[in-house]
């Protein structure tokens, strides 16, 4: 017999290991008042990824990783991140094609590694998309005065509030995507086309003049020599030359690593894409066209975007600017004019971003709402328009709070090792649900399991660990808050923890 101070630890153990089975998550699903209607095509999921994915990072996010990391070889560093973000979203595919419910990685965790797991992966997730709603939003801000001041127009962002300075456009842009989500996700869509070939548009045409200006010269050398990065602490360089004794520096080949680990930033879209797989019609068909064929779509713009971008002037000048960015470039060549067409296309790009990732934060507090390890009552569903109408504005108001009042943009990092956190576990999961469900039925198999999904797996750790040590640090405070969350709340509210866990009648034979 255990001993009694043994019995808290086995059962917390337990808690931990206690699986949600695939028909318990389907079930889920079925209960009229939480939840979601199925109206999405392939072409709005494509959409959905290629809305995120095309926003200010194209216009900046090469530029910043060419001037400061890789050089010309920041072409390599975008193929890359393409490479183990196309590995990783078959994984997705896969999943979303067997599990088609809300939540993406939490939901897919939960019934391959259990609750403990899904638990972490799902507040790591609810602070990539809180956080990248709030900096895109800020950044929408930011680019309405700048265009605002190219087109001769002088008008305050700001207003004071007391001791607190509120910057108003964040909130306006949160705000009406807000009403717009609370409305219907299919109406939203729509919306979200419209604006994404807009920017797509603009997108190509920013390439074609671009290439006017590309001389070869500016390629080389292709990968600079290393060379110490000054002004920079130990905490601001990479996790692995940090453990490995090795002073900051920036370019050589760590530096296309690091450019690799920031630009992945580019293409955080798709794990968005797969919180709404329960809202996707014929979702074994749809979800892996959406994903991959979004996917192939942007790599290529990134990639034209990065190869423009270093080719029209030499990386050391664009290091010379303060904030690179495509802009920059064409600055740089005498083509002042384009920064009109950029400021347009990236206020379009931005718009259309923040509206999909206050998507995607509902939909993961929706899932784990529902599965009681957040409160119940941010699960439900408006009769009509079977959104969570409620736990929406809740979320609007805080994303736009912490846009509108506080600097979150120094936080851009933690974006990105959160999108590799879940990466890295539904890479892994892939062969774990095969193997425990071979009989599931799967719209989507990713190729040369398990080897495919277990090196795409180990591809984003190593992507993790050329992210800096201050991002870590702050992600594990994020993740010892969660523990908190966990250990004071959600564990004993689980819809698992209850005498008979199951729901509509279907026990999960993992516990």
């Amino acid at each position: 017999m255990p001993s009694h101070d043994s019995r808290p630890a086995a059962t917390f153990l337990r808690s931990l290991a206690r699986r949600k089975s695939v028909e318990q998550a389907i079930a889920t699903s079925h209960d009229e008042t939480r939840s979601l209607k199925r109206n999405l095509t392939a072409w709005d999921l494509a959409v959905l990824g290629v809305s995120v994915a095309v926003g200010a990072g194209i216009f900046s996010v090469g530029a910043s990783a060419a001037a400061h990391h890789a050089g010309p070889a920041v072409i390599v560093s975008f193929v890359i991140a393409a490479v183990v973000c196309g590995l990783a979203i078959m994984c997705y595919a896969e999943f979303a094609s067997t599990l088609p419910i809300a939540g993406s990685a939490y939901t897919f965790s939960y019934a391959t590694f259990g609750e403990g797991v899904a638990w972490f992966i799902g507040w790591d997730l609810i602070l990539e998309m809180l956080l990248a709603a709030a900096v895109i939003a800020k950044f929408w801000g930011v680019y309405v005065g700048d265009a605002f001041t190219l087109f001769g127009v002088d008008i305050p962002l700001s207003v004071d509030l007391g001791p607190l300075t509120l910057d108003w456009a964040p909130v306006l842009v949160v705000g009406f995507f807000t009403v717009l989500l609370v409305l219907g996700t299919k109406l939203s869509t729509r919306v979200n086309s419209v604006l994404t070939i807009l920017k797509v548009g603009i997108t190509l045409f920013v390439i074609v003049v671009g290439f006017l200006y590309v001389k070869a010269e500016n390629f080389t050398p292709f990968v600079p020599p290393s060379q110490p990065t000054e002004g920079k602490s130990g905490l601001h360089q990479p996790l692995v030359a940090f453990l490995t004794g090795q002073e900051p520096s920036m370019y050589g080949a760590l530096g296309i690593l690091s450019g690799a680990a920031l630009v992945f930033f580019a293409f955080i879209g798709f794990d968005v894409v797969a919180t709404t797989a329960e809202e996707a019609r014929d979702p074994q068909r749809t979800i892996p066209r959406g994903v991959l064929g979004g996917l192939a779509l942007v790599t290529v713009l990134y990639i034209l975007v990065t190869v423009v971008v270093t080719g029209m002037v030499p990386y050391t000048e664009l290091a010379a600017v303060e904030k690179p960015s495509l802009t920059s470039a064409f600055v740089l060549v005498g083509a002042d004019w384009a920064g009109k067409v950029i400021s347009i296309g990236i206020l379009v790009g931005l718009t259309s971003v923040v509206m999909v990732l206050l998507l995607g934060l509902a939909r993961i507090v929706f899932a784990m709402s529902r599965d009681g390890l957040l409160p119940r009552g941010m699960s439900v569903t408006h009769a009509r328009t079977r959104t969570p109408v409620a736990l929406q504005i809740g979320i609007g108001v805080v994303v736009a709070g912490i846009a509108g009042l506080a600097d979150v943009g120094f936080l851009e990092e933690m974006i990105n090792i959160g999108t590799l956190s879940a990466f890295i576990l539904v890479c892994f999961g892939v062969p774990l649900l095969r193997r425990s469900r071979p009989d599931l039925t799967r719209g989507f198999r990713v190729p040369w399991s398990p080897v495919l999904p277990v090196a795409a797996g180990l591809a984003c750790i190593w992507l993790t660990t050329n992210l800096t040590v201050l991002t870590w640090l702050r992600f594990l405070a994020w993740i010892a808050v969660g523990a908190v969350v966990y250990l004071s709340y959600s564990r004993r509210h689980s819809l698992l923890a209850a005498p008979d866990p199951s729901v509509d009648g279907v026990r999960d034979p993992g516990v």
